[in-house]
């Protein structure tokens, strides 16, 4: 019975310029099951050419293949990787075994094509590998056989689908003659199984033993000789059983394709083969999204600490308004621009009862009497117009000591929220008249150390302030040190307003000046609910762009403003870090393609589809996605760690924040650079030539 027929078929190659090569010149020949056919010619005669159209690998001819009576010409992609799948197996002179993989590996693979089940393929691939002398040896990788199990290995690949030809070129063309005679053997008894081998041979021994013989010169057949006096191997004799219908039927059932396990298997397999390649691979790529992680993390960290300070000076029911400058507000320059005056005030209350009377809301900005609820406030940085000055007391190692002198970096009057909560020391209280509260800073200019911190409180010193031409001194007291947290290293002084205000109509009359007192630069308005504190704050942001929140909420601001455009400017060098990184798993994965190409030969030989080899190349490029991701994070986790005890050593907190949030994000986007750097290779692995492929070395 006719399984494969050749009419008038002819191949030609594409050489230099636009010649041509003709291989294959109008060959005709049919072959039927059980034969062990021998093609012999010398070498450039057409024989591996005439085994390459026959295996499907290469459709580029004219004239007719008929299997099993269908024409291979009218097969599509799909069915012609179906054809060397499950009709065709190929056993090559070198073996082509694929070296990362284990015997039963190499073995089961054209299986794992198949999706067939994990147990069933072990179970088959055994019994053939068995049934072979390579039982002790299923788990040896192929560098760990001799020649000979090598070859037998790639027959039990070619079998483990039950095709019904075989096609081995110059099976024996690398073995020693025992070894030889061995595979020979085995060959004859697959074809005395039924089944049609096709040898390509040099070799007198192996013609010696084929039922035909088919010779080919420049192209063309020129003998077709069948041998009367071939002898079948008998039945009890063989290693290859002969198999019932019943298991025939099972294995031609086999439809499935390569699944995403299974391709994801493989994967790490290869990944696995190359894991000091991949893992320095994954580790470039992790400082990449380390960096992008820190960024973040000191970005939220800046900002969440920044954010909470301010927060601890506010209060819910409290409204707190100033000027908007037009520059720093440390600039001592805007400071008259900052100043509210009488009109400003009543222009503005009326402005707010009015809004509040719209919204029928019953509250009301009162700015005089007993139920005033409208308070003033006064902050001006005053580098250089003010001064502590602070004389140590005597003793007996210096009974005449120099005094100390300090410029105050910031000058506030407390706010109307302030209370015992935001002091540092215990003792102490809110400064009133003839008091003032300094920052920490305070504790190294009177010469104290933090433990020594209670011993600040009550100590006195002389306090110079100047505005214009008003110079102001006095005599004052330490009340308590206040938590300045944004400016606890500097010395930033909180005094009563109204203590202030009476100070600076002093100094006006004794100046020669009218008594009128500060200007506030602050507005406190207590409200009686956190809605009537947010219905003018809506107010004041949507209809006065000139008016702004407190001084700590403009710090706030520009600090929040500053760190936003660094964390962006930091994002974009983290940005451009990960398109490095995936040009270079790009670079590494298509250079895996390259060194790889006979492994993707061999694939499609057994019949993996172009859709198989892509999918197992974006697998290998997501699973170095995944470990990327791994180690980034685990990169992140112990820098941040260390980073976080740096910065609690040295400021006494640490500006870090990692988000959960943060870590899923570059675990994503690691994995998601991986996969599109590995599109290109992948698709050049699929659009690989087979029969380039296989020459590949």
């Amino acid at each position: 019975m006719k399984v494969l027929e050749l009419i008038d078929v002819n191949k030609e190659y594409k050489l230099a310029g636009k010649e041509k090569f003709k291989a294959l010149s109008d060959v005709s020949v049919s072959f039927e099951r059980g034969e062990l056919v021998s093609i012999i010619g010398e070498s450039g005669s057409g024989k591996s050419t005439l085994m390459n159209l026959i295996g499907g690998l290469d459709s580029d001819y004219t004239g007719t293949i008929n299997i099993d009576e269908i024409d291979l010409k009218t097969f599509k992609d799909k069915q012609l990787d179906d054809y060397r799948k499950k009709k065709i197996g190929f056993v090559f002179q070198s073996f082509n075994l694929i070296p990362h993989l284990s015997i039963l590996e190499n073995v089961t693979i054209p299986l794992t094509l198949s999706n067939v089940k994990e147990s069933e393929k072990v179970e088959k691939a055994t019994k053939l590998l068995t049934k072979l002398g390579l039982e002790s040896q299923i788990r040896k990788k192929p560098t760990q056989l001799s020649g000979g199990q090598k070859q037998r290995v790639a027959i039990a690949r070619a079998l483990i689908n039950d095709p019904d030809i075989i096609l081995a070129d110059e099976p024996t063309g690398a073995l020693d003659s025992t070894t030889t005679g061995q595979i020979l053997e085995i060959l004859k008894e697959i074809a005395d199984d039924g089944k049609l081998v096709i040898m390509v041979t040099h070799s007198e021994k192996v013609a010696k033993i084929s039922s035909r013989i088919v010779e080919i010169a420049d192209g063309k057949i020129i003998r077709d000789e069948k041998k009367a006096d071939y002898m079948a191997t008998p039945k009890e004799e063989r290693i290859i059983e002969e198999k019932t219908s019943a298991e025939t039927k099972k294995v031609k059932k086999k439809e499935g394709h390569l699944s995403l396990w299974s391709a994801l298997k493989l994967s790490f397999h290869n990944m696995w083969a190359s894991k000091t390649k991949n893992i320095l691979m994954a580790i470039g790529v992790s400082i990449s999204l380390m960096s992008m992680i820190l960024m973040l993390s000191f970005g939220s960290g800046l900002t969440g600490y920044i954010t909470a300070t301010a927060g601890e000076y506010s209060n819910p029911t409290v409204v707190s308004i100033s000027k908007k400058a037009n520059g720093n507000p440390l600039d001592t320059s805007i400071l008259e621009a900052l100043k509210f005056t009488e009109h400003e005030v009543q222009t503005l209350t009326d402005e707010i009862n009015a809004l509040l009377e719209s919204k029928e809301n019953s509250f009301r900005v009162i700015t005089d009497g007993e139920n005033k609820n409208l308070e003033y406030g006064f902050s001006t940085p005053t580098i250089s117009a003010g001064t502590v000055v602070y004389k140590p007391e005597s003793t007996e190692e210096e009974p005449n000591p120099e005094e100390k002198t300090e410029q105050i970096f910031y000058t506030y009057t407390t706010p109307p929220y302030y209370n015992e909560t935001h002091l540092v020391t215990e003792s102490g209280h809110i400064s009133g008249e003839n008091e003032i509260m300094l920052s920490k800073a305070a504790l190294k200019f009177l010469g104290l150390e933090n433990s020594q911190i209670e011993e600040v409180v009550g100590k006195e010193v002389t306090l110079n302030i100047n505005f214009g031409d008003i110079k102001l001194s006095k005599q004052v007291t330490i009340s308590a040190i206040v938590d300045i947290s944004l400016f606890e290293s500097m010395m930033v002084m909180y005094i009563d307003y109204n203590f202030l205000n009476d100070c600076v109509k002093e100094a006006q009359v004794a100046n020669g000046y009218e008594a009128t007192g500060l200007s506030p630069t602050q507005l406190y308005i207590q409200t009686d609910s956190e809605q009537t504190t947010d219905l003018i704050n809506n107010y004041i942001e949507k209809n006065r762009k000139d008016l702004a929140g407190s001084v700590e909420e403009q710090l706030e601001k520009m600090f929040s403003e500053m760190l936003n455009t660094f964390s962006i400017a930091l994002t974009v060098i983290a940005g451009i870090s990960l398109a490095v990184a995936l040009i270079m798993i790009l670079v590494v994965l298509y250079m895996s393609v390259s060194e790889r190409t006979r492994e993707i030969g061999v694939l499609k030989s057994i019949g993996a589809r172009k859709k198989d080899i892509k999918l197992i190349f974006s697998m290998e490029s997501f699973l170095v996605g995944i470990l990327s991701g791994l180690v980034g994070i685990a990169l992140t986790l112990l820098t941040g760690g260390i980073l976080s005890i740096v910065f609690n050593s040295l400021l006494g907190f640490a500006p870090i924040n990692m988000l959960w949030y943060y870590f899923a994000e570059a675990m994503l986007i690691s994995v998601v650079i991986s996969v599109v750097a590995g599109l290109y290779p992948s698709a050049k692995a699929a659009k690989l030539d087979p029969v380039e492929s296989l020459r590949h070395e």
